[in-house]
């Protein structure tokens, strides 16, 4: 029994508090809290109506650790679990440091002014936590997160040693608008335009973004996709703690319609970055952007269809090569009818109480900072089974990723 103070009101977090709320044996007590605490209390009367369980809701500016600290001390959780904007995790994390409360997130700190998606900042933490005897768990969605779960439990349960990687992130979802964006439209914006790297031969190699593409047929009638090489933030760690990788690559499918889209908004600079003077005031446009696009956790009861994601691995298994395939797939209408939202947000969310969850009952937790994959895969899988994101292996798989 445990108090979880999770921070952050969008989408995710949606689902994080639902599924939180749904397992009262581990998460006692669940505080919500954000900038705008009115969409904390808009989440929290849509999980009362769910769970019949109340959530207290604050109001908290994550940037500022002062502000963090005094609300952590006020709360006094076990664990802190991190939905917020990626720009806030070194804020968080200070936080919970001052207030020896252990960390969970769902995606690596990304520095606010430049596209750049890198562990090297939460990783110079290990010390810090570990000698505070803090536990902090980076990366705990879906992906990262449950690919690098899937890729963990491939090389415990089927190979001796892992060669080659392909996470292939496929959404199947129609929500109905021109252009929309799955989550926050300036993390998702700057993410796919940020240029790909890949590993290959001990090095990550640059190439432009999107620049290679092919198409992906998924199982069980999800059906055929245009899928694109990116770079995904999972990948680096991977290839850290996986040095047998000789080739790593991260791919997600887009509509001709969104690439149109994205192409132009990017051609005529609405998807930049640096801030630019309008009206005597300096604005940033993919912000600006943000603001004119849909709000992401308002297409869950629009969007329709399936995503399917997961991990395409070869290597060696008794001296013989051989692959597999890892998978989940989730219906977004279904995700919807349990915690009114569509699938991304559901898939990102509830690994990250999963991951929570096993810190909690102590079948992970370990002081120091952590990344998913190097940790005991196997409750974790177990628990996506029980919780709403049933997995399957297709051992000996034939795909044909020729890039």
């Amino acid at each position: 029994m445990a108090k979880v103070l999770i921070i952050g009101a969008g989408g995710v977090s949606q689902v994080v508090t639902h599924k939180c709320a749904q397992v009262p044996e581990v998460f006692s007590d669940i505080v919500l809290a954000s900038r705008t605490e009115e969409k904390c209390k808009n989440i929290a009367k849509s999980v009362k109506a769910k769970t019949g369980r109340d959530i207290s809701t604050a109001q908290v500016d994550a940037d500022k650790v002062l502000e963090l600290v005094a609300l952590i001390k006020d709360v006094q959780p076990q664990l802190v679990i991190n939905v917020a904007l990626p720009y806030q995790d070194l804020t968080i994390m200070d936080a919970c440091l001052e207030t020896g409360v252990h960390y969970l997130d769902t995606a690596n700190y990304e520095p606010l002014d430049t596209a750049k998606f890198e562990y090297k900042w939460q990783w110079a933490y290990q010390e810090k936590f570990k000698a505070a005897g803090l536990m902090a768990l980076l990366g705990s969605g879906f992906d990262p997160g449950a690919t690098n779960v899937f890729t963990a439990y491939l090389a415990k349960h089927y190979f001796d040693e892992v060669h080659t990687l392909d996470i292939i992130d496929v959404n199947g979802g129609d929500h109905g608008y021109p252009f929309a964006t799955n989550f926050n439209p300036e993390i998702n914006i700057r993410e796919v335009t940020a240029e790909c790297r890949h590993w290959e031969n001990g090095q990550f190699v640059t190439t432009d973004a999107m620049s290679q593409q092919q198409k992906f047929t998924c199982p069980e009638e999800v059906g055929t996709y245009d899928i694109y090489r990116m770079y995904h933030e999972e990948l680096e760690s991977l290839t850290k703690h996986y040095p047998s990788l000789k080739k790593a690559q991260f791919w997600m499918s887009f509509s001709d319609n969104y690439i149109k889209h994205l192409e132009v908004l990017g051609n005529v600079g609405m998807t930049g970055i640096e801030p630019v003077e309008f009206e005597g005031k300096k604005i940033v446009p993919i912000q600006f952007l943000k603001t004119l696009l849909p709000d992401p956790s308002t297409l869950g009861p629009r969007t329709k269809g399936k995503t399917c994601i997961g991990c395409y691995v070869s290597g060696v298994k008794d001296g013989k090569e051989k692959t597999a395939y890892i998978y989940n797939i989730c219906d977004h209408q279904e995700c919807y009818k349990e915690v009114a939202s569509q699938a991304i947000s559901y898939t990102t969310g509830v690994p990250a109480m999963i991951g929570a969850k096993m810190m909690l009952e102590g079948k992970w937790m370990q002081a120091g900072v952590w990344n998913i994959e190097q940790l005991d895969p196997d409750p974790f899988l177990a628990d996506m089974n029980k919780y709403g994101l049933a997995w399957k292996v297709i051992d000996n798989a034939n795909f044909d990723l020729t890039c």
